[in-house]
């Protein structure tokens, strides 16, 4: 029975589904309706009791926050000026634009065609895209994910970027979702697509920001497919509104041979969860999933990180570090599954956070669950401050203990942002989180 403060949100289901009826493809119409019917049985993990998943994380201001989706692109305009201001833009890069859910022409550089498909996901549908028929809601499971539920019902624009076999994008493609200031609080769902052909190579980057100050939901939902071989490098910026909500999903499916790396950057957004799972699903497949989150005021963010090694000879790296200050909260779940047939399983597991202030908190619950005999696995995970003994060894060289306390921040947090090879993209990045970090001296 769907509980009353989910009425909104079936009924806006419904009014979408009725516009859409006469123009969407038959298999589409299809994907929405199981989509819209198992979220009228799920509703959103509210409830406390027996949630595991959702243990530490409080959505029932999204459940009972009143958004709205809007009809149309926003009223105003938004301007390259205001892109530059709250994105990683590059002109180098082929860059799809979308305003409150929106694709935006005008905004977006996408490239030539070569092969390459960088556009957005209705014109797909409208061409009835081959590989976008066969890929698109078949990674995210429906059976208990309200959130991936109620994302897949609104399926119809997004991103889609299919890469050809053997090919090797030289532009990184960028990604940016924007959420506008609006009379009503809105939510948006977007969804991307990314499929890399045999032997093929790219790097992707998802951003997501907001107006300052503005109160909006962002339901995010990414599938990629790596096929055998081939190689993708993928980064996912979190920018948001203060006031803002967010809630992201990435379904990661990896073939033989083929490599997936993760950079994770969660520096602002009221409240926010990031559930990755990555299936390593062919004999040598790699993944390398790392991530970094600042939190300060009264943020609250929730990583929920996933691995699972379903053959042999498959090799895992995960390591998220949180700094976090102020009355702020941290949620780290990470599970690496190994099943009984994938012997010599590599995996690694890590989560470190720098705990600044005595009103912060942090919950880490790091897991494994292996079923094979023959593998190589391990994890951990750390809360608390810097030691005495290292800001001593700073301060002996002659270091102020402000410069010495800022340098041994950024050191900590340096380790995840090097591990991004675009070149803009890593300056960025350091400038960002330099700027962000918290005025604070280690004292003893």
């Amino acid at each position: 029975m769907m509980q009353p403060k989910y009425k909104e949100y079936l009924s806006e289901i419904r009014r979408f589904h009725s516009r859409e009826a006469a123009d969407a493809p038959s298999w589409l119409r299809g994907v929405r309706e199981r989509a819209r019917d198992r979220f009228s049985e799920l509703g959103l993990p509210t409830a406390r009791k027996g949630n595991e998943k959702w243990k530490y994380t409080n959505v029932g201001p999204i459940a009972n926050g009143g958004f709205v989706r809007p009809d149309g692109p926003p009223p105003g305009e938004v301007s390259e000026e205001d892109l530059l201001r709250m994105t990683p833009w590059h002109e180098g890069w082929m860059n799809l634009v979308f305003v409150d859910g929106y694709y935006s022409q005008r905004l977006s550089t996408p490239p030539a065609a070569n092969g390459v498909q960088v556009t957005s996901m209705a014109d797909a549908i409208d061409r009835d895209d081959d590989l976008l028929r066969k890929h698109l809601a078949r990674y995210p499971s429906l059976d208990d994910d309200g959130f991936t539920a109620l994302n897949t019902a609104f399926v119809r624009d997004g991103a889609y970027v299919q890469i050809p076999e053997g090919k090797a994008l030289g532009r990184t493609v960028h990604l940016a979702f924007i959420s506008t200031e609006r009379e009503q609080t809105t939510v948006s769902h977007p969804r991307v697509l990314v499929v890399a052909g045999r032997g093929s190579k790219a790097t992707i980057v998802e951003s997501y920001a907001g107006s300052p100050g503005s109160r909006y939901f962002t339901n995010a939902v990414s599938e990629m497919v790596v096929d055998t071989g081939a190689d993708v490098d993928h980064c996912r910026l979190l920018m948001e509104s203060e006031q803002a909500f967010h809630v992201g999903a990435l379904r990661v499916h990896q073939e033989e041979e083929s490599t997936f790396s993760s950079k994770v950057f969660e520096k602002s957004v009221g409240l926010g969860r990031y559930d990755l799972y990555s299936l390593l699903d062919g004999p040598g497949a790699w993944c390398t999933l790392n991530g970094l989150y600042l939190t300060s005021g009264r943020q609250h963010v929730d990583n929920y990180i996933n691995i699972d090694h379903a053959k042999p000879h498959t090799t895992s790296r995960l390591n998220y570090k949180g700094i976090l200050d102020g009355h702020s909260k941290a949620v780290f779940g990470g599970t690496v599954w190994v099943r009984k047939d994938a012997q010599k399983t590599d995996a690694l597991q890590s989560d470190k956070n720098l705990v600044l202030s005595p009103n912060a908190e942090v919950d880490s619950k790091p897991a494994l669950f292996i079923y094979a005999d023959d593998v190589k696995c391990g994890h951990g995970a750390t809360a608390g401050n810097i030691d005495e003994e290292t800001v001593f060894y700073m301060r002996s060289r002659g270091i102020d203990l402000k410069t010495a306390s800022q340098l041994l921040i950024y050191g900590f947090a340096s380790e995840i942002i090097d591990t991004v090879q675009d070149e803009h993209l890593h300056g960025y990045l350091q400038r960002l989180f330099l700027e962000s970090l918290p005025s604070y001296e280690f004292n003893f």
